[in-house]
């Protein structure tokens, strides 16, 4: 068995385990192809943005991610997160290159609660004077 490296991603309501491993480029989440599952353009692109900045090459890695929960645009920043993180743990050197480029900071924008006597979290029912 392989040593591998985990990260743990979170974004809005999606939470992605991402682990890394030494191998020959297999990207794959939720048992898919990673470039069939990031199908919108430039979400497979900022999902392995962190690998780009570490300056590593993909093909020296295998990854393995399990998303659940929120969006599209939300599991994409929780596997760059976990990414990020994965490979933090796999060279710790890589902490400051990390952090400048902002991987390493978790997004904490989540959705306004609704308001009583609104129609959501702050948009007022139109007022009439008559």
């Amino acid at each position: 068995m392989k040593q591998y490296y985990e990260g743990i991603g979170r974004r809005k309501e999606a939470s992605a385990r991402v682990r890394i491993m030494e191998g020959e480029g297999n990207f794959v989440v939720n048992a898919k192809p990673a470039q069939e599952f990031f199908s919108r353009i430039g979400d497979y692109d900022n999902a392995i943005a962190p690998l780009k900045a570490a300056g590593e090459d993909l093909s020296k890695f295998d990854i393995s991610v399990l998303v659940k929960g929120g969006g599209v645009t939300g599991q994409t920043d929780a596997v760059k997160l976990g990414l990020a993180r994965a490979l933090v743990k796999w060279n710790p050197d890589l902490r400051t290159v990390m952090r400048r480029g902002g991987f390493l900071t978790r997004d904490a924008r989540i959705k306004e609660r609704k308001k009583p006597g609104l129609k959501r979290a702050r948009k007022a029912p139109t007022y009439t004077k008559r």
